[in-house]
């Protein structure tokens, strides 16, 4: 298993180790409930909540030519997923490169923020913004 899947699957683990505990005492009411709550959890923070990510060099290829921005994103990362949800379908239209799985995206978010791997990074234009405002990023699509 890698590691984009490691969360997502702690948290079915962890909502399966509570509902059935919670069946066992006698709560079935809240034994789904727990079980819903938890599998909710673990899509949010899997990979299948983003579109299909490419290489840092595709991505920029594309980008060149369609004028989309590039998103660069890890799994598990609260602020990946706050402007995913806030992009919408229309999100889509992006370029997302997972920086776990492509090493020159890491390369390029670090270059972009100092050494850092502070994401979500939006290459827009030629032009790297470390976590910036879902509606300006919106605007752009």
């Amino acid at each position: 298993m890698t590691r984009v899947w490691m969360l997502p699957v702690s948290m079915l683990l962890c909502g399966g180790l509570i509902a059935t505990g919670e069946a066992v005492a006698g709560s079935p009411g809240e034994a789904v409930l727990f079980l819903v709550l938890f599998v909710s959890l673990a899509f949010a923070t899997s990979p299948l909540v983003f579109p299909r990510s490419v290489g840092a060099a595709e991505a920029g290829r594309r980008a060149a030519l369609d004028g989309a921005p590039v998103v660069y994103w890890r799994p598990g990362c609260a602020y990946c997923l706050r402007l995913r949800f806030r992009l919408g379908v229309r999100g889509r239209r992006a370029h997302w490169v997972n920086i776990w799985r492509d090493a020159e995206g890491a390369a390029a978010v670090r270059e972009a923020t100092g050494g850092d791997e502070t994401v979500p990074t939006v290459v827009v234009a030629g032009r790297a913004h470390v976590n910036p405002d879902p509606a300006w990023v919106r605007a752009r699509l």
